[in-house]
């Protein structure tokens, strides 16, 4: 199945702050990440270093994507952990992977 909107998360290099995010296209938004942890820093992605990418979910309708970005910001921490943990035991950037 084709997808056009993402919900994602990411972390910093000790995975102790997580990022949750939206987007249409993920390569592009992980490149902004980075881009902004290494230079301004003015996003919260960039100022934390959350430019790795341990889960994603994807989405036809861009409201689906919104509302399930807004559920899981919600979350208490361990049920974060938890979510992610079930997508990426390792918790691995997942950066490489995605085309």
């Amino acid at each position: 199945m084709f997808y056009n909107h993402f919900v994602y998360i990411t972390t910093n290099e000790h995975r102790t702050t997580l990022y949750i995010g939206v987007t249409n296209n993920i390569q592009r938004r992980l490149s902004q990440h980075y881009f902004d942890s290494q230079n301004s820093k003015k996003s919260f992605a960039g100022k934390y270093n959350c430019i790795y990418l341990v889960y994603y979910e994807g989405f036809e309708n861009p409201k689906d994507a919104i509302g399930r970005e807004k559920e899981i910001k919600k979350w208490r921490r361990d049920k974060k952990n938890t979510l992610i943990s079930a997508f990426n035991h390792r918790w691995e950037s997942l950066n490489n992977q995605i085309v």
